[in-house]
């Protein structure tokens, strides 16, 4: 990746142009570059899927509806074009920065929260009591499911690659730690549920792990499939989702249309923004890269995030800065 320059993006209806100060680094983006996931049609090709920055302008009557001002600071779930200085964001996208927050925290918060809140708690149906088992927990999908699935009141389950990365899932507010390197996560999950199995189970890497999560979910469980990074074939044993009942689901966000995440910025508004300004709930920040870098051989700093993404070594969201931040 390198930098280059493109036309000011104009808003159109029901949009805002924001000046970027920090961009979010994903998993998504990685798997853009590589070609294996293409901006969906009518989005920019540029990476990027959340952003953080000062509104400059867009439909004057749709911001004053929504209570927006130009110079307000917000952070935004957008369907591409985030890797930018400046990036146009559909208004129902965009969330005020969380009391206290800066600009790189509240660029790291759009795509993971949005995400966990679409499919831990409205496909998943987690409630109150219930346990959760999150795959991947020092992912940015997983620090974020593990805070918000605790805050709300569930037990939470997390797996990891080391013991320090458990450690460090246990420090945000998991009940358990599960090393996958070093144990079953399947006998481990029914032990600390007494045989009874975990209620949802939210899946990162689908393939052999679906056999394996079907054993361990409790009756009435629902599994999440988010990503396939184990691979798309999966066989599990049917009889157990019948005697059961078991649900198995999974979605993708990205192109979905902008009613449907709409829709869930209003519940993350709700829902867990009240746990950000509290405290109860933080942005989780491993590394942050400046986007222009002069000391790197493509002067992009993005290169090396993606290493560090693709790297795994991270505990966390990793993050793109442009200019000077709040």
């Amino acid at each position: 990746m390198r930098l280059g320059d493109r036309p000011l993006p104009v808003a159109g209806a029901g949009e805002v142009l924001i000046r970027v100060r920090a961009s979010g680094i994903n998993r998504p983006d990685v798997l853009q570059r590589a070609g294996m996931y293409p901006a969906p049609a009518g989005a920019s090709d540029i990476p990027g899927l959340e952003i953080a920055g000062v509104i400059e302008g867009g439909d004057a009557q749709a911001m004053v509806q929504a209570g927006l001002n130009a110079g307000d600071r917000v952070c935004a779930l957008v369907a591409g074009g985030g890797y930018a200085e400046y990036c146009v964001a559909p208004i129902g996208q965009c969330l005020p920065v969380p009391q206290g927050l800066s600009d790189v925290e509240a660029a790291s918060l759009p795509e993971t929260f949005f995400t966990v809140w679409s499919n831990v708690f409205d496909r998943g149906g987690l409630q109150s009591g219930e346990t959760v088992l999150v795959q991947g927990g020092t992912s940015g999908i997983g620090v974020t499911a593990i805070q918000i699935a605790k805050a709300l009141g569930a037990k939470v389950v997390a797996t990891a690659g080391s013991d320090e990365k458990c450690a460090a899932c246990l420090a945000l507010g998991a009940d358990h730690a599960i090393n996958y390197k070093t144990q079953d996560f399947q006998a481990e999950a029914l032990r600390l549920t007494e045989g009874r199995g975990v209620d949802v189970v939210l899946d990162m890497v689908a393939g052999s792990y679906v056999a394996k999560e079907v054993q361990c979910l409790a009756e009435d469980g629902r599994l999440v499939i988010i990503a396939v990074q184990g691979g798309v074939q999966a066989e599990f044993n049917a009889a157990l989702v019948m005697r059961k009942r078991l649900t198995i689901t999974g979605s993708t966000l990205r192109a979905r249309p902008v009613a449907f995440k709409a829709a869930i910025a209003k519940a993350c508004l709700e829902r867990v923004w009240p746990l950000l300004d509290a405290g109860r709930v933080k942005a989780v920040v491993y590394s942050v890269f400046p986007a222009v870098d002069a000391d790197h051989a493509s002067g992009s700093g993005a290169s090396r995030a993606h290493a560090l993404m693709e790297s795994n070594q991270h505990v966390g969201k990793i993050v793109l800065t442009w200019g000077v931040q709040a």
